[in-house]
């Protein structure tokens, strides 16, 4: 009984210093689990960010910041990992459906959606006592076998693209393909949205609702809102709209600059480390006209409005939480699924259909931003945006794959930042650990791939720092880019045109802005690298292709 005593009052002493969240009696905790889209490394407050986002600081400063997060290049490759804790190539998004060639339709693991071979987080939460919700951006299938509501989420609101209008006219980002954007609720196609719509606020008002509808019945939840903000079209209301007007006058350059130093100041960026120059890619912004200037800087403005007003709603769905009692026993994990966009609305619908296409909206700079205008901001913000890092989406470098990671709650030991290397395929692991669940060898009557990632759960802790030994070989690719961490040492393949599309070799501890290139002075240890790479290849099924980092021509 003493040792009882003497446990609970440590464990409260504890919890009243903010060290580790309380788990009021002992439930299995709710998830809440939030991803932005196309979200530069610094976009955020925590990270180095002038754009003001309180409500994601205040989960950075209760929670474990991670500085060495990893995901993939692009949206659906990481968001098939996430869901399934093993790779996109084993998962069925081995590339984008997007990208998909006829030759790569044929091959395992490039199914365009998630495959049978895998069984999702949310079908093992749900089968484990676990109500199971979705609001927010698919992009993992389009038929109905492949909709949220066939793969274990009791509710579900989504829009099944990689991007669209965040109003009610449904607008996608890809002319002839995509010009219309596909909703669903639940098993049903949406026709229409409802006038007032806008995407970040609908979406968390509609997670809200589903959690409230089963309120009172004891079974705790797993609630993803997985937001399309921000990628592009760039679109936000007032007063967010305005919120940035002429901050971002120095153009590309200086905020890169800018980034770097706060990232510095904050310690998410090693002090003695040299940060990445602004990716050739951009424009020069002394080049620009007074016009060209005008109208790059209301881009950025809109942007970090957007950011602001998705921070905004986070805000509400954590006073929500508080309100129905369920903060203090919800897991929450926020990231992005990969880094700052780099393109251009055009890059997404080239030639003659792109332009007719987008030759609809009024993309003038009085009117950028709202709901008859349709852009995307370019490599010189997009660059920016990763502050000290090299590169940005649909790349492997630094900017493009690593991720601002935050998790806050009950057993996490909080008010900490973790320099630990973590990967995407590491959540599941983590969450089912923390629910008490199994992952099975068999769903549904049928065999499923083991996950690759693990549980990341002792670094929540704080009972250890590291989750890969410094011999631990984890590699990736998608669309040609190619990567592999092992311990400090980064080998990397960035194709062209942003990069060399040959293999490089980087310090990461000492170098994350990949700034001096070490392949030559150690040959053997990016031999090494490259064999392991090799290695993962195989194991995983990548087909090699020639490196493709857009869609192909409509």
């Amino acid at each position: 009984m003493k040792s009882i005593i003497s446990t609970f009052i440590t464990i409260t002493l504890l919890c009243l210093s903010g060290q580790v969240a309380a788990n009021p009696n002992n439930q299995r905790p709710n998830f809440l689990l939030v991803v932005a889209d196309d979200l530069g490394w610094t976009d955020i407050g925590s990270f180095g960010s002038e754009i003001k986002t309180p409500n994601i600081d205040t989960l950075a400063e209760e929670g474990v910041k991670f500085t060495d997060f990893y995901v993939s290049v692009s949206c659906s490759p990481t968001r098939s990992m996430l869901l399934t804790g093993t790779d996109n190539h084993i998962a069925g998004l081995g590339t984008m459906s997007e990208l998909l060639t006829d030759e790569l339709r044929t091959k395992p693991g490039y199914e365009g959606h998630l495959n049978g071979r895998v069984v999702t987080l949310a079908e093992v939460l749900r089968e484990g006592g676990y109500h199971t919700y979705m609001a927010g951006k698919w992009h993992l299938g389009e038929e109905p076998e492949h909709f949220p509501s066939a793969r274990g989420f009791e509710k579900s609101f989504s829009m099944l693209y990689g991007g669209a209008s965040y109003w009610k006219d449904m607008s996608g980002v890809l002319a002839v393909t995509q010009e219309v954007a596909k909703y669903v609720q639940g098993h049903e196609v949406l026709e229409s949205l409802p006038d007032d719509f806008y995407a970040t606020r609908n979406y968390t008002d509609t997670l809200m609702d589903m959690i409230r509808s089963n309120r009172g019945d004891e079974k705790p939840f797993f609630a993803y809102l997985a937001y399309t903000a921000v990628h592009d079209p760039i679109h936000v209301p007032e007063p967010w709209l305005s919120l940035y007007k002429g901050q971002y006058d120095g153009g590309f350059a200086e905020l890169k600059r800018k980034r770097a130093e706060s990232s510095k100041r904050i310690g998410v960026f090693p002090a003695n480390a040299i940060p990445a120059e602004l990716h050739p890619a951009a424009e020069s912004w002394e080049s620009l006209s007074s016009e060209e200037k005008a109208f790059n800087a209301k881009a950025m403005e809109v942007y970090a409005g957007m950011v602001t007003n998705m921070d905004y709603h986070i805000g509400r769905i954590i006073n929500f939480l508080k309100d129905i009692g369920e903060y203090e026993n919800t897991v929450i994990i926020f990231f992005s699924d990969n880094g700052s966009n780099p393109l251009r609305n055009q890059d997404y619908s080239p030639g003659v259909t792109g332009v007719k296409y987008l030759s609809q909206f009024d993309n003038s700079t009085a009117n950028l931003g709202g709901p008859t205008s349709h852009y995307a901001y370019g490599a010189g913000w997009g660059s920016a945006s990763s502050g000290p890092l090299n590169y940005f989406k649909m790349t492997p470098g630094e900017g493009g794959i690593r991720s601002p990671l935050i998790i806050v709650g009950p057993g996490v030991k909080g008010q900490r930042q973790t320099d630990a290397f973590a990967y995407i395929t590491d959540i599941m692991p983590t969450m089912l650990e923390l629910a008490n669940l199994k992952h099975p060898s068999k769903y549904q009557g049928r065999e499923v791939e083991s996950m690759r990632g693990r549980s990341i759960s002792k670094v929540l802790t704080a009972s250890q720092t590291e989750i890969y030994s410094k011999d631990e070989a984890i590699g990736a690719e998608m669309g040609g880019g190619k990567w592999l961490r092992k311990g400090d040492y980064k080998a990397v393949q960035v194709p062209a045109p942003y990069g060399p599309n040959e293999w490089q070799l980087f310090n990461i501890s000492t170098d994350p802005g990949e700034t001096n290139n070490l392949a030559k002075e150690y040959p053997e240890k990016l031999e090494d690298l490259e064999n392991a790479w090799n290695t993962y290849a195989k194991e995983v099924g990548v087909v090699r292709v020639e490196a493709s980092i857009m869609p192909p021509a409509q």
